[in-house]
């Protein structure tokens, strides 16, 4: 099953909303699913409200932690206003710039709703044969060799520095004839550059 990975910081307005509206509108094989960089407690309650109208309950749902595995499982992504929270997803990240529900009077989230499921159903009508699609090679083998990096580095490393190591090391072994080496080979040079004191010339 093909997943879509919706984002935005707190998941407790728009990616909710927008997992809710994917998931009514696309078909059984793809299906969405939503995290944030900084997840609440609590769905907010304006939009539990307005999603109850028109016959969606969000009550029972609880915001999620934005994972490296719910990165690199997602067969497509979508930033919700919230900036680049997504270094690790190894395939296509789009950026809706929705402005965020919360506090905001009913009418105003009445209109970010529409506006989101307006877009849902656009990126179902026009993209799910997209999705469906078969990861390249390059996304295949990046989906290899992150986790690794991931579980010995974050922490130390930011994000977007090991995901731009990632990427610089395997377009270094873009023409290499036996790919089944390739991984290896790329793991390695990148614990080593991840390893220096300074990435500034590595990242170049």
């Amino acid at each position: 099953m093909n997943q879509v990975l919706f984002v935005c910081t707190h998941n407790a307005g728009r990616s909710q909303m927008a997992e809710a509206f994917f998931n009514r509108h696309a078909v059984e094989d793809v299906r969405a699913i939503s995290a944030g960089s900084d997840p609440r407690h609590a769905v907010w309650p304006e939009v539990i409200e307005v999603m109850r109208e028109i016959g969606i309950d969000l009550s029972d749902r609880r915001p999620r932690k934005l994972t490296p595995e719910l990165q690199l499982h997602a067969d497509w992504a979508i930033t919700l206003g919230c900036g680049d929270v997504c270094p690790y997803v190894p395939t296509v990240v789009e950026s809706w710039d929705i402005p965020d529900p919360a506090g905001r009077p009913l009418p105003e989230v009445r209109e970010i709703r529409d506006e989101l499921e307006q877009r849902v159903r656009e990126l179902v009508e026009t993209r799910l044969s997209s999705i469906r699609a078969e990861r390249p090679l390059y996304q295949l083998q990046l989906a290899r060799l992150l986790p690794s990096l991931i579980s010995e580095f974050e922490g130390m490393r930011a994000p977007a520095e090991i995901r731009a190591i990632a990427d610089a090391t395997l377009a270094h072994y873009e023409e290499v004839p036996v790919r089944s080496f390739v991984v290896t080979l790329a793991h390695r040079e990148a614990r080593e550059l991840l390893s220096e004191e300074s990435l500034e010339l590595a990242v170049r």
